[in-house]
């Protein structure tokens, strides 16, 4: 939930660490920090200066201004152990006996407490509450004793528990960096010349200055190092066991446009507005098709779906509730029984692994700590058909997975997930439909009017987004509310959850969903004049049911916000706002109804004058427990 952004090149690569702090401030905003090694001909040449600062990114850039050098490592934190505070800002520096040691970490460190320990009764002195301070020193005392920064390393990697991403610098080593990675992600950036070689923990902070990237595997050790500056860089890979291996270099389309804010004020808000086109790129495999085929999930997944009983979906945070609208759809359409576990919880509960079972996985990153750990205990039950939806090619869930299907929403900022939502959605209802389709459940005649349906869906989300200043009305009536409570029935259930979530995240009032059906059994005890009820109303077989626990809100004196299709025929009056979209949209219509849900909370938050992209206490990529 951290990011990490380090260089070992010709030019100078303050700027770089700089921007690629920036670009990955929404991985963690409470402080950044970076560390360069003093250039050659310079008076303090060999020692690390290091600069740190709490909040954002601009205040540690006032600091580095004048400052240059050729080999360098940043960090920007979100706190998991201790406070925010500049003592516990990252890079983290150990020092005596003449040797520096200066690195950055993201990840969590188990063993920290009794690493600790041995290292106080070592004489090390520790300035900050960090586990990851416990790395810089235990990698201090065992480069005393060892003859190389990569040995060092190898053998401190042994002594760890957890998981961690590292890269650190060391005044004994002045043209060498080096790096590690267990459970975190990292990536070498390849320059265009042999003499630069970029890391960070995201693609993004290095499309800068290369699209040739190699995705480091779990356990694998690198040493960037040269004779001087200047000369060619020297790769030494090696896995957790120490023999040397080789890694791919890939190509990727991300480029600095793509994570651009543009003429947009949020990024936010320019993920919202670029739905329609992520949700056509998703679907441009099927657009142009006659029909479905089981290929789009990867190779084998037609002999994998053909034998499919049940299906098991992890997910944490919108991902799950993703998973919670499929349900919907693999037992409706594709007649499967499915299970939806939040990640976080699944592997620390006794469950019983049902055979045949396909796990579907589902992650904006594929980073998501949780979820991988709850791929890893369904695959030590038996379970190992697997199926990641996600939106990052390279990303861990995707190589620890059978098959696949890349949502292709671009590169998502916003710690508020909005357009991975929505393309989730549609991957999972291709999904359903060819499972469907694979179990003899799905007509030729009902397999083209879904596909007609699909390709029309950018359309109709278009003209949803168009009715945005009525939220941004709406939103002017939550600024001083303090509770909200969100609605929905049948499979618009959990897009009321996703609502809720939504305005919790970014606006901080207190927002509950629940199945309206459930009012009259607790919740309705909550209702007054002060509490909004936002209710999502569908033109589907469940309207009336919903008509009348909307009755129930407006007895008790509730204000109704009723988000409806056109033919539902609820009229505005005192205490009811009603936005119209559309015609139903049938089993796609969860996609379109969560889409004012997001505006709302947008608005809201914009209203209350809060940071939208960067809430407080939350990061986008959850890569730790």
């Amino acid at each position: 939930m951290c990011g990490i952004v380090a260089a070992l090149a010709d030019q100078d690569i303050t700027p770089f660490l700089v921007d690629g702090l920036r670009r990955l401030e929404y991985r963690g905003y409470d402080s950044a920090g970076l560390a360069v090694m003093a250039p050659a001909k310079s008076p303090s040449a060999g020692q690390v200066k290091r600069f740190r600062a709490v909040g954002r990114v601009a205040e540690l850039a006032k600091q580095v201004k004048d400052c240059h050098a050729n080999l360098g490592i940043a960090h920007t934190r979100w706190a998991t152990h201790g406070a925010v505070t500049e003592d516990n800002a990252h890079p983290h520096l150990s020092m005596g006996q003449g040797l520096e040691i200066c690195l950055v970490h993201n990840g969590i460190i188990e063993n920290h407490a009794s690493l600790r320990q041995s290292l106080k009764q070592a004489g090390y002195v520790f300035c900050s509450q960090t586990d990851t301070e416990v790395v810089a020193h235990l990698l201090h005392q065992t480069r005393l004793q060892t003859n190389s920064l990569l040995e060092a390393l190898q053998k401190v990697q042994g002594q760890l528990q957890g998981a961690y991403a590292i890269a650190a610098i060391s005044s004994q080593d002045p043209q060498s960096l080096v790096a590690t990675r267990l459970g975190a992600p990292l990536i070498l950036g390849v320059g265009q010349k042999p003499s630069d070689v970029f890391l960070a923990s995201d693609a993004s902070a290095l499309v800068s200055q290369t699209q040739d990237l190699i995705y480091l595997e779990d356990g694998d050790l690198v040493l960037l190092e040269r004779e001087t500056p200047g000369a060619v860089i020297r790769q030494t890979l090696v896995d957790r066991s120490g023999q040397p291996v080789q890694r791919t270099v890939s190509r990727t389309s991300l480029s600095s446009d793509d994570v651009a804010l543009g003429p947009y004020a949020h990024y936010m808000q320019k993920e919202m507005a670029e739905q329609p086109g992520a949700l056509a790129n998703t679907l441009e495999m099927v657009v142009g098709a006659s029909s479905l085929s089981a290929g789009l999930f990867g190779h084998g997944a037609a002999s994998v779906f053909e034998q499919t009983e049940h299906v098991l979906i992890l997910a944490c945070g919108t991902s799950f509730h993703a998973g919670l609208v499929a349900r919907y759809w693999l037992e409706s359409v594709a007649e499967i029984p499915c299970t939806v576990e939040i990640a976080s919880e699944y592997r620390y509960r006794k469950s019983v692994p049902l055979p045949k079972t396909l796990v579907i996985t589902i992650s904006q990153s594929g980073e998501t700590a949780d979820t991988l750990a709850a791929l890893e205990h369904a695959k030590s039950q038996g379970l190992n058909q697997t199926l990641a939806i996600c939106n990052v090619p390279e990303s861990s869930l995707i190589r620890a997975s059978t098959l696949r299907f890349l949502t292709r929403a671009g590169p998502e900022i916003g710690v508020a997930s909005t357009k991975a939502f929505t393309t989730q959605l549609a991957a999972l209802f291709l999904l359903s439909l060819t499972l469907a389709k694979t179990r003899q459940r799905l007509s030729q005649a009902e397999e083209q009017a879904h596909l007609n349906a699909l390709r029309h869906l950018p359309a109709a989300l278009t003209a949803v987004l168009a009715a945005e200043p009525a939220f941004a009305d709406w939103a002017k009536r939550f600024v001083n509310k303090s509770h909200a409570l969100f609605l929905g029935r049948g499979i618009h259930y959990p897009i009321a959850l996703e609502g809720a979530l939504k305005l919790k995240e970014i606006s901080y009032i207190h927002a509950e969903a629940y199945a309206a059906g459930e009012l009259k059994h607790g919740p309705l005890a909550l209702v007054d004049a002060d509490m909004p009820v936002v209710a999502v109303a569908p033109n589907d077989q469940l309207l009336e049911k919903l008509r009348s626990n909307l009755e129930e809100v407006r007895a008790r004196g509730g204000e109704l916000y009723v988000i409806a299709d056109q033919g539902t025929d609820f009229t505005a009056g005192d205490g009811v706002h009603v936005i119209a979209l559309g015609d139903h949209a049938g089993l796609l219509s969860p996609i379109l109804h969560v889409v004012p849900l997001q505006l709302l909370a947008y608005h809201v938050a914009l209203a209350r004058g809060n940071d939208v992209d960067k809430p407080r206490n939350l990061a986008k990529s959850v890569t730790v427990e």
